[in-house]
């Protein structure tokens, strides 16, 4: 599979990183939640060619993570803002610094803390189960299929394929609707 095809597999790893899995995205996407919202700022920040950060934008604003908003008019100036979607990708940052900081942190510490506004304390992410609130794990979770795969492994069942693993059938293109 072509990786300009990504977005077309049965997987939300896949599709996700069809938005945001190109170089500088992250970091975009780190700077806009750390505040920057102009293009020349972006670029200052980054190191960026004007080129690159221009494509990287609008590829964000084309899937709707980030909103082109006015703020000059003249000439016509742009800043680019989180939308709602773009705000669920927070989660996947802070997890992301986190594990920068366990596995990637030199001995001077950690160079960004984070402070709950709601009690004031430094806090760390932690990926918890939505029913209980414990700590999620590798080892303590189980994976299965959902109605899409489970119908893509009753198509392939009678079809005769034979190697239905969850790796094999998320590799797979969404059939044709």
């Amino acid at each position: 599979m072509r990786w300009t095809d990504i977005d077309q597999q049965l997987c939300s790893v896949a599709r996700a990183l069809s938005v945001v899995g190109e170089r500088w995205t992250l970091l975009i996407l780190r700077d806009a939640f750390l505040g920057t919202r102009r293009f020349e700022q972006f670029q200052h920040n980054l190191g960026i060619t004007r080129h690159r950060l221009s494509e990287r934008l609008g590829k964000l604003v084309e899937q709707g993570v980030l909103v082109k908003v006015p703020y000059c008019e003249r000439p016509l100036r742009h800043e680019y803002r989180l939308t709602r979607k773009g705000l669920g990708l927070y989660p996947v940052l802070m997890s992301l610094a986190r594990w920068g900081d366990d596995w990637m942190a030199d001995d001077t510490g950690v160079p960004l803390e984070y402070v709950h506004r709601g009690c004031g304390k430094l806090t760390q992410p932690v990926l918890a189960c939505s029913e209980c609130g414990e700590p999620l794990r590798p080892e303590g979770v189980t994976p299965q299929p959902g109605p899409p795969l489970q119908a893509l492994a009753r198509d392939l069942a009678r079809q005769g394929e034979k190697n239905l693993s969850i790796p094999a059938l998320i590799g797979r293109s969404r059939p044709p609707e």
